[in-house]
């Protein structure tokens, strides 16, 4: 009687395991009395709520924002709860910053878009922005703002993407190159004594 290569005998018994373990899972998967855990996508459209409203990063996942923590802590439910008369950057009176802040996760920090529309070259009138800030776009997954910012804040935030849609201001810079540090170095004893110039 021919005998079976060590190879070909090794491969049966790895591919035999393997297929228990797969029936093993599928087995204790379909057997199981879990609950369904719910993806982003699917909390999303369970809360009529872009991921944007819970989650600083825009496309979901990662740190939640106050909003979603509060959603969170209690027991996520089909709504995210308000939070009324709480601003989203108390004291930030510049566009830029405020857009940094609140619009650039979604729509690029140039305004090129990444989770959301481009803003450039879109020509979109300052009273239209602020409407689209505060109510939101529901259809397309913009968040609503509502009460979490001043009407200063406001205006200097259509201001900028006003400006920044219609070319007048231009993006944002990648970086902002910083003058070289000046020391002043002269050895002492043993330690060296140094001070900026």
């Amino acid at each position: 009687m021919k005998r079976l290569p060590i190879g070909l005998i090794r491969f049966v018994q790895y591919a035999v395991a393997v297929l228990l373990a797969v029936a093993l899972f599928a087995a204790v998967t379909l057997l199981a009395d879990a609950r369904p855990a719910y993806a982003l996508p699917e909390y999303a459209e369970r809360t009529g709520e872009a991921c944007a409203t819970c989650h600083v990063s825009p496309g979901g996942g990662g740190p939640r924002t106050l909003r979603g923590l509060l959603w969170a802590a209690r027991g996520r439910p089909d709504s995210v709860p308000p939070l009324p008369g709480v601003l989203m950057a108390p004291g930030v009176g510049d566009g830029s910053e405020l857009y940094d802040i609140a619009c650039a996760a979604c729509h690029g920090s140039k305004g090129d878009g990444l989770f959301a529309i481009g803003l450039t070259g879109m020509r979109i009138s300052k009273p239209a922005i602020r409407s689209f800030v505060v109510q939101g776009i529901p259809l397309s997954g913009m968040p609503a703002f509502k009460g979490q910012f001043t009407n200063a804040q406001l205006d200097a935030l259509a201001t900028f993407v006003a400006g920044l849609a219609d070319g007048s201001i231009p993006p944002l810079p990648d970086s902002y190159p910083l003058p070289p540090a000046q020391f002043k170095c002269s050895p002492v004893s043993a330690t060296v004594k140094c001070g900026v110039k």
